[in-house]
């Protein structure tokens, strides 16, 4: 564990606050997503609004009781999708205390359904005039994020009991808002005198329906609904019936875990015409949509609660894999999109609703591919996909320069850095200069030998002995380039990238310890590595640095030069899993998961996208991002990875084997995961420390390392 003051641990099944530490509540389900202030309010004039596919609908959305904005108590949601804010009418002049409650319940759901109750805890009737100021800019969610907007002056009418606000310089979209309690409804306003009898309560229900193409959406729930009945909780539900069940004795895990689940619920989002097609957008509020780096590795850490995501991720960026040059959008046959957009401005922004720049999602991709299958997708799914990994394969082959995969942008509107790390100044030297293109980042050669391994483990296994025997070749041949290339040898770490001279980029960055990740790296490097990133220029106490302080261009407020990624951090525990076998590798993975964690419990259960990296003896607890994205996909997935690092979980449905092989904290006690589904077969695992126990194994699988069957079904204990 590291030094610190210990944090307050959640209780046990205890909602999660969803607030930023600005003061934001969000709410998200699937390509709908809600920002407000802490009384439910849609601020005009602010980032604050009801988002649906990339385009502000609701821009204001002030309640107002006898044209005073009511006090907040609190917040909670049970769910990501929903909220319960609990307010209090301002207290009259000279008296202490309000005896008016407001509760206003929020449902999002392609749409938004919100309840406001009125409860009178004295004992006479109060009057209340309650009014709703709602108004609409139908922004792009780009121009909403950098301020580029006017917040409002939607066309509105009234037609019988609706309000209608129509865009009005592009007129496609639109909505209506529709109340019950009968409101008198004007312009941009909804208006109720109530009167409400002593310890009696009033209510209304309130319903916002989008409007896309001339087309009225249909919400995802219907008025009057409670709120399990709603189809928001219903496909959470499905998404928990069909996920692993996983648990730990450790409180703070345990709700992070839970906090995981709920989260990756609802980012979770369906084509209505391809419903068995799930795919995680990136993260709230916005990155509500579809990207390839992003849905892949969270589809990647997720698989110990579902195959079914990750699969549902390779199946639609396959239908949206390049398929002829452009420039604008960076297309090309093979690559595999970066970003998806659906708003009113994409095609100013990014030259179209496909955006292809990114070098790290084509491989990822390829990898992925072969990992589902390892964990027991349907074979015929996979058979499917091949031709998509082969177009990739063949798209990475053209990309290697000087035998690297390496990027440049196409034009001046794509992005400068086509990384993870894809702010302008990401990528940079020890002194702080920044890289010259094109630029070839250690950790994507990594993603490529291990998409070359992976597509030749499928060769092999469909009986094409060639392209297995080829794919392997060129895998060894690059793992031996990059150890001669990107190794350091008097610093004793590998160079972020080669720049477009062929130069070293020499920054000690998290990068090199996702080469440890993918399996790149020599065990002869991988032990001076280890000591490297353990330093305290690297290991904050909660979690690995992007880039280590001792580099000229830290700044541990920065987005991608000092600051932490929970993502990041994780990938860098499994590598040094991977390479257990070397001195200090799991120990340094044990110190780095209990600080990511003990962030997780200071941050509300909910690991953010990413935090300032100021040490953990500077500035406990840690210090929030200001523009940090929460939920956010990969931040979420984050812990289901340490949990699979830590058991050392290595499946191989078609080989009928598993492997267990646990190195688990002592502080996390026993973690069971229950209802493991591997193809056919639902296992049940629990492991404490460095033992682990199997029940339901089929009787011909093998079971393989520190780990014992519990029934006569399995083989006998294997130690390896």
């Amino acid at each position: 564990m590291t030094e610190g003051p210990a944090p307050t641990a959640l209780n046990a099944g205890e909602p999660v606050m969803s607030q930023a530490g600005n003061g934001t509540v969000t709410l998200v389900d699937g390509s709908t997503f809600c920002l407000s202030n802490t009384t439910g309010d849609v601020e005009l004039g602010t980032s604050h609004g009801l988002f649906y596919r990339d385009a502000r609908m609701v821009s204001r959305w002030e309640l107002r009781l006898d044209g005073q904005p009511p006090h907040a108590l609190s917040v909670v949601a049970p769910e990501a999708f929903a909220a319960r804010f609990m307010l209090r009418r301002p207290p009259k002049p000279g008296q202490a205390d309000s005896t008016l409650l407001v509760v206003r319940e929020r449902l999002l759901g392609d749409g938004l359904r919100e309840t406001i109750t009125l409860h009178n805890l004295g004992r006479e009737a109060t009057a209340v005039s309650l009014s709703l100021h709602v108004d609409a800019d139908f922004a792009d969610l780009f121009a909403v994020k950098e301020g580029r907007t006017s917040g409002g002056g939607a066309d509105a009418t009234v037609v019988g009991a609706e309000l209608l606000l129509w865009d009005r310089s592009r007129g496609a979209r639109g909505l209506s808002v529709s109340a019950s309690a009968e409101p008198t409804v004007l312009p941009g306003e909804l208006v109720w005198r109530v009167v409400v009898p002593p310890q009696q309560v009033w209510t209304t229900e309130i319903v916002v329906q989008p409007t896309v193409a001339n087309l009225r959406v249909q919400p995802r729930f219907h008025p009057g609904e409670h709120l399990e009945s709603s189809g928001p909780a219903r496909t959470i539900q499905a998404w928990r019936d069909a996920s692993t069940t996983i648990e730990a004795d450790d409180v703070v895990l345990d709700n992070v875990l839970r906090c995981s689940e709920r989260d990756l619920g609802a980012l979770q989002i369906r084509d209505p015409s391809l419903p068995d097609r799930p795919f995680v957008a990136a993260g709230a509020p916005w990155f509500m949509t579809l990207f390839g780096r992003d849905s892949l590795l969270t589809a990647w850490m997720a698989l110990p609660l579902d195959t079914g995501l990750a699969l549902g991720t390779l199946q639609t960026l396959a239908d949206k894999q390049g398929r002829r040059v452009d420039p604008v959008t960076e297309e090309e046959p093979g690559r595999v999109l970066h970003e998806l957009r659906v708003g009113p401005d994409s095609n100013r922004v990014l030259g179209g609703s496909h955006y292809y720049g990114t070098v790290d999602a084509t491989p990822l991709f390829v990898a992925l591919l072969g990992e589902c299958w390892r964990w027991g997708a349907d074979e015929a799914e996979i058979r499917a996909l091949l031709p998509a990994a082969d177009a990739a394969l063949e798209w990475i082959d053209r990309s290697c320069g000087a035998g690297f995969l390496a990027y440049r942008r196409s034009t001046d509107v794509g992005l400068i850095n086509q990384g993870w790390k894809d702010s302008f100044d990401g990528i940079n030297d020890a002194a702080g200069r920044l890289a010259s293109s094109p630029i070839a980042l250690c950790e994507v050669q990594g993603y490529v030998y291990a998409a070359w391994l992976a597509r030749a483990e499928l060769a092999e296994a469909f009986g094409d002995t060639e392209t297995a025997v080829r794919l392997r070749e060129q895998a060894a041949k690059l793992r031996h380039r990059f150890a001669e290339a990107f190794w350091l040898p008097d610093r004793g770490w590998y160079a972020v990238a080669l720049d477009g001279r062929g130069d070293r980029v020499d920054a000690l960055t998290s990068n090199a310890a996702q080469c440890l990740w993918s399996g790149i790296v020599p065990d002869e490097h991988a032990a001076v590595l280890v000591e490297r990133l353990a330093s305290e220029d690297m290991d904050t106490g909660y979690g690995l640095r992007t880039l280590a302080s001792n580099m000229g261009a830290y700044n541990p407020m920065s987005y991608h030069n000092g600051s932490v990624w929970p993502h990041d951090t994780a990938l860098a525990v499994a590598g040094l899993l991977r390479y257990a076998h070397v001195p200090g590798a799991v120990e340094l993975a044990q110190r780095l998961a209990l600080g990511l964690l003990d962030a997780a419990a200071a941050f509300g259960g909910r690991l953010p996208e990413l935090f300032c990296g100021f040490a953990r003896s500077e500035f406990s607890p840690p210090v929030p991002y200001p523009t940090s994205c929460s939920p956010q996909a990969w931040a979420s997935a984050a812990p289901l990875l340490l949990v699979r690092s830590f058991l050392g979980l290595r499946p191989h449905v078609p080989g009928r084997r598993l492997e267990l092989n646990p190195h688990l904290p002592s502080a996390w006690g026993t973690v069971k995961l229950t209802d493991l589904r591997l193809g056919n077969a639902t296992l049940h695992v629990s492991a404490t420390g460095e033992s682990a126990t199997v029940s339901g194994m089929p009787g011909d699988w093998t079971l393989e390392g520190r780990c014992q069957a519990q029934d006569s079904t399995t083989q006998p204990e294997h130690h390896g």
